[in-house]
């Protein structure tokens, strides 16, 4: 029980860390313009991503199966936020 905690508790200080970057880098330059939504969309995404590989973690026996799954969600998350960012599918999702 107490492994699952510290790996929870990692996933959500990582996320916090992750988000800090553009929250930082705004103060310093015009080019990193994040609204509240995007730090939300953002936050959604990762931590949606972290229990996801939390519960593959969890509950998938075999090393390669927890692997291959491991990359698959962080392939999607990668995509999304791709998509997201600069539109490279042309999705309504993206706002096209």
């Amino acid at each position: 029980m107490m492994i699952q905690n510290k790996r929870l508790t990692y996933i959500i200080t990582s996320i916090a860390f992750i988000l800090l970057i553009p929250l930082v880098a705004m103060q310093f330059t015009n080019e990193v313009n994040w609204t509240l939504s995007d730090f939300i969309i953002a936050g959604v995404l990762l931590i949606g991503t972290g229990l996801v590989c939390e519960f593959v973690m969890r509950k998938v026996k075999t090393k390669e199966n927890r692997i291959a799954l491991i990359v698959i969600t962080l392939a999607l998350l990668l995509l999304i936020w791709a998509e997201l960012a600069v539109s490279i599918f042309g999705t309504p999702l993206a706002g096209s």
